[in-house]
């Protein structure tokens, strides 16, 4: 008779070879969507579009920017944080370098550099960093619920 300890080895080797994963395999395709989503996100800033940003984000999206002290929460707070942005920047173009998607089941996460320019209060900036996102696969899309940012010299 198989011990409780046994069992429980059974059933992590099950889950680690995925086969109690309820999610489908992940494809090609997965990973070219998540791009695209990621270039969705970043058109709706560059047209000051808030509602088309909102749409690739989860609702309970966190993150740690670039210049936050603190962790923030919620999609309704991240949308409301990049309007404020959008209404002051101007002209912005972001490009991903050097992308890695990896997905397991329903998750996935991007690590990327990042570059972007546009105009903010009159004046042009530019910036530079490296990024690690998480996505989630919902009702067959795949949505942004964590980001985290720093900014490189």
């Amino acid at each position: 008779m198989p011990t409780s300890l046994t069992r429980s080895l059974v059933v992590l080797a099950a889950v680690g070879s995925g086969v109690l994963s309820a999610q489908p395999s992940p494809t090609s395709q997965d990973s070219d969507d998540i791009k695209a989503t990621m270039n969705a996100m970043w058109a709706a800033i560059e047209h000051g579009d808030s509602a088309g940003y909102a749409k690739y984000v989860h609702p309970n999206f966190t993150q740690f920017g670039e210049n936050d002290a603190y962790l923030a929460s919620g999609r309704d707070f991240e949308v409301r944080s990049m309007a404020a942005y959008m209404r002051r920047a101007k002209d912005v173009h972001t490009d991903m370098h050097q992308e890695t998607v990896n997905i397991r089941g329903g998750v996935a996460w991007v690590t990327y550099y990042w570059t972007d320019s546009g105009t903010s209060d009159g004046k042009r900036f530019s910036s530079r960093g490296k990024s690690t996102r998480i996505f989630v696969k919902e009702n067959g899309r795949w949505l942004c619920i964590h980001g985290h940012y720093t900014a490189v010299p």
